[in-house]
């Protein structure tokens, strides 16, 4: 008896709360078609951004459809679901949320690095080059060079058809061979010129040069001595060269010169009548030693001609650029790159260099 009558009240309550709720419900709906009418009195269209509909999205969907269509007023059902479905839509929608995709773009950097590696390398694919950058550390597949290639008008595949030149050949060569050759200098002793010989040696990889000392008429004793200096076991010049190139000189051709070198590990090749090409780099040096020091000055003994030479060396090897070696430069002095621009000045003035030199 008790259970029922307490169901008959909650009954009595659920129905005045409902009617109560629905009272409420009268009561917006008409304040929402007063403004309607207004609106269309107005001819006005009723414009919501992206914000008030998923506002109202998300309200209706926690109604019934019954208690939906009975509530919606300014839009119709299939609007307000509609936007609904747009929110689901968006938030899955990769374009409007977007994240970078696929590979990341090819630096400047990275492409003149292929660009340099197949020019400098003829004979390398486009596989080849891929390898050889990402063991640099970079990142960047094979379809990238091949297209990067393709790009700057270069062939993807090994040029099996170029051909070696003797610039070629002869650099990957350079550590072992040196060339050696005789330059005269007219020395003005007691009143008139004696002609002095001069014999050196230059590697051809480094360019360095080394002199014999000077004699005034060398003859084969002295060509079998400067073979000694050459070939010393412990501070030899030829150290760890395999040949010597000369000319046809007939001192080369003394009893004991090219058996001393031989003897330490040196072959001595003897170049084709007239052919000064085949020994360029030492005739290079040359004209380089003379236009730029010895046609310069009047040397009156054996011993100032030494002590230019010397000089013209330190020059040569430390501060003078090499631009048959891009431009290389091997400084005797500490390099600071922040440091103010010296001179340098040899033989009064006569060789000059500039660096930035430490303190």
């Amino acid at each position: 008896m008790k259970q029922k009558i307490w169901i008959t009240v909650a009954a009595c309550i659920a129905y005045c709360i409902n009617k109560e709720l629905y009272r409420a419900i009268d009561y917006l709906k008409a304040q929402v078609e007063v403004l309607l009418e207004k609106q269309k009195k107005q001819n006005k269209r009723i414009m919501l951004n992206d914000r008030q509909r998923i506002k109202i999205a998300a309200k209706a969907k926690q109604l019934t459809r019954k208690m939906f269509e009975e509530c919606t007023v300014l839009f119709t059902p299939d609007t307000v679901l509609r936007w609904y479905r747009k929110l689901i839509a968006e938030k899955y929608d990769g374009f409007k949320n977007p994240k970078k995709a696929g590979r990341p773009p090819i630096t400047p950097e990275i492409e003149a690095l292929v660009v340099k590696f197949k020019k400098e390398n003829l004979r390398w694919g486009y596989q080849k080059i891929a390898d050889q950058i990402n063991y640099l550390g970079f990142e960047i597949s094979e379809t990238s060079v091949k297209n990067i290639l393709i790009r700057n008008g270069l062939d993807p595949e090994p040029d099996l058809t170029v051909k070696s030149t003797w610039h070629e050949f002869l650099k990957s060569h350079w550590d072992v061979i040196a060339a050696c050759d005789f330059f005269t200098v007219e020395l003005l002793l007691r009143g008139r010129l004696v002609r002095c010989m001069v014999f050196f040696v230059i590697d051809l990889s480094t360019r360095k040069v080394f002199y014999t000392p000077i004699k005034l008429q060398p003859d084969g004793k002295y060509m079998r001595q400067a073979a000694c200096i050459l070939t010393d076991f412990e501070d030899g010049f030829l150290n760890g060269k395999r040949y010597l190139i000369h000319d046809r000189d007939p001192l080369f051709k003394s009893h004991g010169f090219h058996q001393i070198l031989k003897s330490s590990g040196v072959e001595p090749i003897k170049l084709p009548p007239r052919s000064p090409d085949l020994n360029s780099v030492a005739e290079r040096y040359v004209k380089t030693v003379k236009f730029e020091c010895l046609n310069q000055l009047i040397l009156t003994s054996v011993e100032q001609l030494e002590y230019v030479l010397k000089e013209f060396g330190q020059y040569y090897h430390h501060e003078r650029i090499h631009q048959s070696l891009g431009g290389f430069i091997e400084p005797k002095h500490k390099i600071d790159d922040n440091a103010e621009i010296q001179c340098i000045e040899r033989l009064g003035g006569l060789l000059k260099s500039y660096h930035r030199l430490a303190a």
